[in-house]
């Protein structure tokens, strides 16, 4: 038989990148159109200053199947649309019933979590902070303090991303704004919908689980 090798891979913090990984990939403010409520703001921040990166993720993939682990390093870069921050894509996992770990190491942002029939939970990230996201659970990663939010995350290799899940309700049904009272703060986003019992159901399939 042949064995799955160890690996151990160098953390920068002050690049916010994991050495010797097998992916790395960007996303550029161009790829987040879409995402944010001020749409005039976000053109006028695209004009302003281009195609930036607003966050990069180096990973390990060391193969998709169950029993095995993904795990990696997400920087997100400092900023705001309008007074809206800078924020991840999000996503619940395509094999919904497999949780999450982030591992905060430099900044502080929080997580945005979602459950599939429209809960919001949210945990506020800084450096040592171990962050869990459960099962079914939504989540999107926030930037909100002014310098780079790095995090070290794993989760099982035959998780998956559903990115689409956010979109097709309309966006999370909250939206993370910046504040004086705490840096930041929740408020509802008008155009979310809930979804469907139908909807919720299918993400329960794989453990043959129904909400009712």
């Amino acid at each position: 038989m042949k064995w799955v090798e160890p690996i151990g891979c160098q953390v920068d913090l002050q690049q916010g990148l994991m050495h010797n990984a097998t992916g790395h990939y960007q996303k550029r403010l161009s790829d987040l159109d879409g995402l944010y409520a001020d749409e005039e703001a976000y053109k006028a921040l695209l004009d302003r200053i281009g195609d930036a990166v607003v966050y990069e993720v180096t990973e390990w993939r060391p193969q998709v199947r169950n029993g095995d682990m993904i795990f990696g390093l997400t920087r997100m870069s400092p900023g705001q649309v309008g007074n809206e921050f800078f924020l991840t894509r999000g996503h619940i996992h395509a094999v919904a019933d497999r949780p999450e770990i982030y591992f905060g190491q430099r900044g502080e942002g929080l997580m945005l979590m979602e459950s599939p029939d429209g809960e919001t939970r949210t945990v506020e990230i800084k450096p040592q902070t171990v962050c869990y996201v459960p099962p079914y659970w939504i989540h999107r990663s926030v930037n909100t303090g002014n310098s780079d939010f790095v995090m070290l995350f794993a989760y099982p290799a035959d998780a998956g991303q559903d990115y689409d899940i956010i979109a097709r309700s309309g966006g999370m049904q909250k939206r993370v704004i910046a504040s004086d009272h705490k840096g930041w703060t929740l408020v509802d986003n008008p155009a979310w919908q809930a979804r469907t019992t139908e909807e919720v159901n299918r993400l329960f399939s794989a453990t043959d689980t129904e909400v009712v």
